[in-house]
């Protein structure tokens, strides 16, 4: 896949944030506009550098099932509903998956 070319496929983006409300909020509103089929939320402690310092700090993990195709406008969403300054929103493409499963993604998100 070019650089530039958009994703393709189903995928599940990862995004933390610093609590379970601003997870909750991102997570109902990308299902809410069907950017997502489904939104897990795990808590997490998580161990980076930001601005030299290294921070220990407990997060909230949110896995996003979604289409690939929405990923720009999904990204777009959960930069509007974000506190961090530089939030982490990652895809990582579904290999594999049970085919039933990855049809629910793909009528619960729009295309």
């Amino acid at each position: 896949m070019d650089k530039d070319s958009p994703p393709t496929g189903y995928g599940v983006v990862l995004v933390t944030t610093d609590s379970q409300k601003e997870a909750e909020t991102i997570a109902g509103a990308l299902v809410q506009f069907r950017l997502a089929a489904c939104v897990s939320l795990l808590p997490i402690h998580s161990i980076y550098t930001w601005q030299g310092e290294v921070h220990r700090e407990p997060e909230w993990q949110l896995l996003i099932k979604t289409d690939l195709a929405q990923f720009e406008t999904l990204a777009a969403k959960i930069r509007e509903l974000h506190s961090y300054e530089v939030p982490e929103i990652i895809a990582l493409p579904i290999v594999a998956g049970s085919q039933p499963y990855l049809q629910w993604i793909s009528e619960q998100v729009e295309g």
